[in-house]
C-alpha cells in the first residue's frame, strides 16, 4: 500500500503546500523513542535456547518450558508459537479495507525485515518466515527452516 494513499497522511499532507511524504509524516508526528521503538520490531534482537531462536522480546523461560513440554522438545513447532507478532494486537486501528490493507503491507514490510535479521545474525542458518493472514488479522511469525 502507498502510505500517500492511507487517509490519516494523505489527510495530513493536503494541509500542506509542497511535496511531503511519509517521511515528513513521521517527522511530524513520532518521537525519536517511537522511532527508536520501531527499528527494533523491524530490527529485533534474538536469544538461542535450547536450539531454538527466539525473537528476544518474545521470550519468557516460563512460557518457553510450557511450549517445549508441550511439543517435547520440537523447536519446530515451539519457534513459530513463541516468535509471533499479531499486528492488530500491537497496532489499533479500524476495521476497514483500507485499515486492513495497511497492516497487510506492514506486515509484509516486518516479515521481510524479520528475514534480513536472522540472515544477518545466523548467516549459516535458513528461516521460514511466515506472514499469515488470520481472524486477527495479519500475524508475522518465524521458526528455522527444516534441516536437509
Amino acid at each position: 500500500m502507498d502510505p500517500a494513499e492511507y487517509s490519516e497522511i494523505k489527510s495530513w499532507a493536503e494541509g500542506f503546500s509542497g511535496e511531503v511524504d511519509y517521511v515528513d509524516f513521521l517527522t511530524k508526528s513520532s518521537t525519536l523513542g517511537e522511532w527508536l521503538a520501531m527499528s527494533h520490531v523491524l530490527w529485533p534482537r534474538f536469544v538461542v535456547h535450547r536450539g531454538c531462536v527466539l525473537w528476544e522480546r518474545a521470550y519468557d523461560p516460563d512460557g518457553f518450558d510450557a511450549w517445549y513440554r508441550h511439543f517435547d522438545g520440537d523447536a519446530r513447532s515451539i519457534e513459530p508459537m513463541i516468535n509471533r507478532l499479531v499486528l492488530g494486537d500491537v497496532i489499533d486501528c479500524g476495521g476497514s479495507p483500507e485499515d486492513h490493507a495497511a497492516l497487510k503491507d506492514i506486515a509484509d514490510t516486518v516479515g521481510n525485515a524479520w528475514c534480513a535479521a536472522l540472515s544477518t545474525a545466523y548467516p549459516d542458518r535458513t528461516f521460514d518466515v511466515i506472514v499469515d493472514d488470520t481472524d486477527d488479522g495479519p500475524v508475522v511469525s518465524f521458526a528455522a527452516a527444516p534441516l536437509e
